[in-house]
């Protein structure tokens, strides 16, 4: 067996026998509920973060929003003071000199909101009403030569400026002047904006809140809620891989999380296939291991008694009694590397140049195709071929295929009329040496060849344990040869290749030295 799984495997004593520990396992009958994701104490989780990653960006977007708005604010106001003051130069230029009394002239500058008005016309100015003039002017605006960067400059000016500063604003004047000049308090401006900003904000903030929640609440469904079903699907298939209640159900997205959820269901139940298999691996070796050791002993005891036979007199006994001993003798030494494919891997070959046709015939009567007369047998081997291989293992390999394609012949309908015939040939390609086996059998399902060489995947055919070709090919593989089957033949064919080891030219040249 190759693994074992979520099992633990150890050694007994002498025998090298397996025992399989079960007491992790869970009962098969009790379903695995899934675990809440596991929180680690002092983190935020994903959710936490796409907030705090949430507000600090809707508020940048408002900054970005409320700076160009409170300077545009600002601009505004002042051009209607502008546009005021070129009404009220309109009336007062339009009266006679003297006629405009001055509790009129500070009507119609307090209606504006402005202490002083004066145009320049020609290369006169004129100061047309004036009420309350200061003492000097503390700043200039000229709103002809703003610009967004001098707006939104002086605009914060003003903001954070304290006291109530005179600020002279000149601005395009209509009818023939040039410009007209209006002196307005800082104070009230400054509470306007004041005003402004905080019903701004109010709205940017209301806005910003209910933004971040849309934003929020889209990407929580979109993609942390997918998140956490990946991140909880791979917790709990960690603490429990053989069971499939973990196995994630694929959503019908088709972006990347989709196909992650998919890729990550394909994989787990690839896993928890494994799992069962080298579950069930681990089962078999624990059972192998306690015939192992049984089976030994008896046939121990039949080797003592073939022993005897070969001082029978009797031919027939003398003919077949080397033939059973060399039986036991194999079957034993198999008893003692039972447990060799459980460790992944079979003893090294040992291997050397051999005549092939006598381990057919050997493998054509251990399968007893010698005396069944319902299966024809034709041996078509190249007279004196030879292969570098070991005896044994080669044996083992030709006797499962053979067994396999006894298998397939006696699976068919007893009233088919096509002849039943295991054929063997073999040849030499260079330095390789080529060996088919092939029958007349109903051949390999389709479903069956793309797992045919891996264990306990068998064809269907009752009886069959699944074991013969994974045995097999790893027998052809540990003598770097390779093992297939052969498409578009009658029944089924496979094909071993098996090259000759290369030859050292300098261990060659030593011997023929010390020739």
């Amino acid at each position: 067996m190759t693994g074992c799984g979520a099992e633990r495997i150890l050694k007994t004593q002498g025998i090298g026998a397996y025992i399989v520990s079960v007491s992790d396992q869970q009962p098969a009958n009790e379903t695995p509920r899934p675990k809440p994701l596991p929180r680690l104490p002092g983190r935020l989780g994903l959710s936490g973060k796409l907030l705090l990653l949430t507000i600090p960006l809707i508020m940048i977007a408002g900054m970005l929003i409320y700076v160009p708005s409170i300077a545009n604010f600002h601009m505004n106001r002042l051009n209607d003071r502008l546009a005021a003051a070129n009404t009220a130069a309109l009336v007062l230029d339009a009266a006679p000199l003297g006629m405009v009394p001055d509790s009129l002239a500070r009507q119609i500058l307090k209606s504006i909101g402005a202490r002083a008005v004066a145009i320049k016309m020609g290369q006169q100015r004129r100061l047309l009403a004036s009420a309350d003039l200061p003492p000097a002017i503390d700043r200039d605006i000229d709103v002809r030569t703003m610009t967004v960067w001098s707006g939104i400059r002086d605009s914060f000016e003003i903001m954070l400026d304290r006291g109530n500063q005179a600020i002279r604003v000149i601005g395009p004047a209509s009818g023939g002047g040039q410009f007209i000049e209006v002196v307005i308090d800082e104070a009230p401006l400054r509470q306007a904006m004041y005003r402004f900003s905080r019903n701004l904000l109010l709205v940017s903030l209301a806005i910003a809140m209910l933004t971040a929640a849309l934003v929020y609440f889209a990407l929580h469904f979109m993609f942390v809620r997918p998140m956490r079903r990946l991140t909880a699907s791979l917790v709990g298939f960690h603490e429990n891989p053989e069971s499939s209640a973990y196995i994630i159900v694929p959503s019908q997205r088709g972006d990347e999380i989709g196909v992650a959820e998919r890729e990550l269901s394909d994989m787990q139940r690839d896993l928890v296939s494994m799992l069962h298999q080298k579950s069930r691996l681990a089962a078999l070796g624990l059972a192998v291991s306690k015939i192992n050791h049984d089976l030994r002993n008896l046939l121990a005891s039949s080797q003592l008694l073939s022993d005897q036979l070969s001082s029978v007199p009797d031919p027939r006994v003398q003919r077949f009694a080397p033939k059973l001993m060399r039986s036991l003798e194999r079957a034993i030494a198999f008893c003692q590397s039972t447990l060799s494919y459980g460790r992944a891997q079979e003893a090294a070959p040992d291997r050397r140049m051999i005549l092939i046709e006598p381990v057919v015939a050997e493998v054509r009567e251990s399968a007893g195709l010698a005396t069944d007369a319902s299966i024809g047998w034709i041996s078509a081997i190249e007279r004196g071929l030879t292969i570098d291989a070991d005896p044994d293992q080669l044996f083992r390999v030709l006797l499962n295929l053979v067994r396999n394609a006894a298998q397939a012949l006696e699976s068919r309908p007893k009233g088919d009329a096509a002849t039943f015939q295991i054929r063997i040939t073999g040849r030499r390609e260079g330095t390789v040496a080529i060996i088919e086996v092939s029958d007349t059998g109903p051949g390999v399902p389709a479903r069956a060849r793309e797992h045919l060489f891996e264990a306990f995947q068998t064809s269907g055919r009752p009886g069959g344990s699944g074991l013969g070709l994974a045995i097999a090919a790893e027998l052809v593989r540990a003598h770097g040869g390779d093992i297939h089957l052969v498409e578009g033949t009658i029944g089924a064919t496979f094909r071993i290749a098996i090259p000759d080891r290369p030859v050292e030219l300098l261990s060659v040249r030593n011997e023929r030295a010390r020739a």
